[in-house]
């Protein structure tokens, strides 16, 4: 097996241990987190699979790899040659990439050009992301196609005249993406950035020869629900066995998720490196490197071993059933992917809330327009937060944490006695549970609670 490298000077996994990284971006939101972990699941099983002997066995002795987040998001280390790979999630409100501009920011690219050229030009690249592309960034596309072609039939990388415009932009649009200090030291020099040379053009060529765009990728809200059987069952076929997919993936991509958060085995744990400078102590080697992120590889081996496993005892991977609750309130907040503690807590809050006015209505005649007048500014400021946070990728997480943050801000003066900002928030869970505040767009929730109770059902 091989990716592709340039093959002179040092080798592609050489640079790729030894130049150092600018960022360590490891930490993520967790549902972008637990999509990137999925895709980097379904690149191991198809480097393991692509592994296999014709038996359906590993070869002893097989070095491929997977590194995880180190110059990008994860790493193919096959032999001397890596694949640096980005993966970016965009909802499905974002629509397709339209411009090379969106590429270059949005996208990553141009962090994956700037990676490749620390790297010396060595690796190959690839973007796995979930919008399309369209009109200028489709040209970037076609351009790439052709500068590929050229390179696997090792040929120059001539620039034809249709693809001359989108390199330009791209050239353009890595500039503005990027800190100076990342960008090739003649790129800085150039006076007039506007104007790409005929160097920075030729260079971008080269990259974008080495880059693939793996777009339409699986999206987040599906991931879940597809992934088993889109990665998972073609390795169970080629292996000849019968057990369930689902299984199969779960063991994996624990796995995965594990090794992304760098918290796999470390050999001498966190023992200090004692007489490590001592004088005539040597330079690290590429396995010295490489040993001290240990904790971010998956190797081929540690994937057959959790495959054999999970082939094994299915029933010890399988996903847990969850037992979803079915007030409004809790599946309104599921909609809108609030956490289970969130949800836990609304309904507590909200309770409180009932309470509270409950025994203020039952002794104090002016309680009910004091509650009224409450209600109405709990809804503007529920109404002001959803307005802040409409562009926002988990908007139910992102509108939680905006409504608990103004209400921390609500006057004193106007709070009801024996009130606080925790009670305030219960109001507006109350809200929510009469359907005038929402966590998502708005759905049929009677209908959903109907069908969730259906399987709960079904499931017991």
């Amino acid at each position: 097996m091989s990716l592709d490298s340039n093959v002179t000077g040092p080798t592609a996994v050489e640079l790729f241990w030894k130049v150092p990284q600018p960022d360590d971006a490891g930490a993520q939101t967790a549902d972008r987190f637990d999509w990137q972990a999925a895709m980097a699941t379904g690149d191991g099983l198809a480097l393991y699979e692509k592994a296999l002997d014709s038996s359906g066995h590993l070869p002893e002795g097989n070095d491929c790899r997977i590194v995880c987040e180190r110059h990008e998001d994860w790493a193919l280390v096959v032999g001397d040659a890596v694949e640096l790979v980005s993966a970016k999630h965009r909802d499905s409100s974002y629509g397709a990439y339209t411009t090379v501009n969106q590429l270059a920011g949005d996208g990553g690219v141009a962090h994956l050009f700037n990676r490749w050229h620390a790297l010396d030009e060595k690796p190959t690249c690839r973007l796995v992301t979930t919008p399309g592309l369209a009109d200028s960034a489709r040209d970037l596309a076609n351009a790439i196609q052709g500068l590929r072609q050229l390179r696997l039939a090792e040929l120059p990388l001539a620039i034809a005249e249709k693809h001359r415009k989108p390199i330009a932009d791209l050239c353009r649009s890595i500039r503005q993406h990027s800190k100076p200090k990342s960008l090739p030291a003649a790129w800085v020099q150039n006076s007039d950035p506007h104007n790409p040379t005929e160097a920075e053009q030729e260079q971008s060529a080269r990259f974008l020869s080495m880059l693939d765009i793996e777009h339409t990728s699986l999206p987040r809200d599906f991931a879940p629900y597809a992934a088993a059987n889109m990665y998972a069952k073609p390795l169970l076929e080629r292996l000849g066995v019968d057990v369930p997919p689902d299984a199969i993936w779960q063991a994996t991509h624990d796995l995965m998720r594990v090794r992304m958060r760098a918290a796999g085995p470390v050999p001498r744990g966190k023992l200090p490196a004692v007489l490590a400078y001592t004088p005539g102590a040597s330079l690290p080697t590429i396995a010295d490197l490489e040993r001290a992120d240990i904790s971010r590889i998956v190797t081929m081996l540690d994937i057959d071993i959790v495959v054999k496993t999970a082939i094994a005892h299915p029933g010890g991977f399988r996903p847990l059933i969850r037992k979803p609750r079915l007030s409004r309130l809790a599946v309104k907040m599921a909609a809108g992917h609030c956490t289970d503690n969130s949800v836990e807590r609304a309904e507590e809050l909200r309770r409180e809330y009932l309470d509270y006015w409950r025994q203020r209505l039952s002794g104090d005649p002016a309680a009910r327009v004091e509650q009224a007048r409450l209600r109405r500014r709990l809804h503007r400021i529920s109404d002001e937060a959803t307005t802040a946070t409409s562009t926002a990728a988990l908007q139910g997480r992102a509108l939680w944490g905006e409504v608990q943050s103004r209400l921390e801000e609500f006057p004193e003066s106007d709070i009801p006695a024996g009130m606080d900002s925790d009670l305030l928030l219960g109001g507006v869970c109350d809200l929510t549970s009469e359907c005038k505040v929402w966590f998502s767009e708005r759905f049929d929730v009677e209908t959903e609670i109907s069908r969730l109770r259906d399987e709960r059902g079904q499931a017991s």
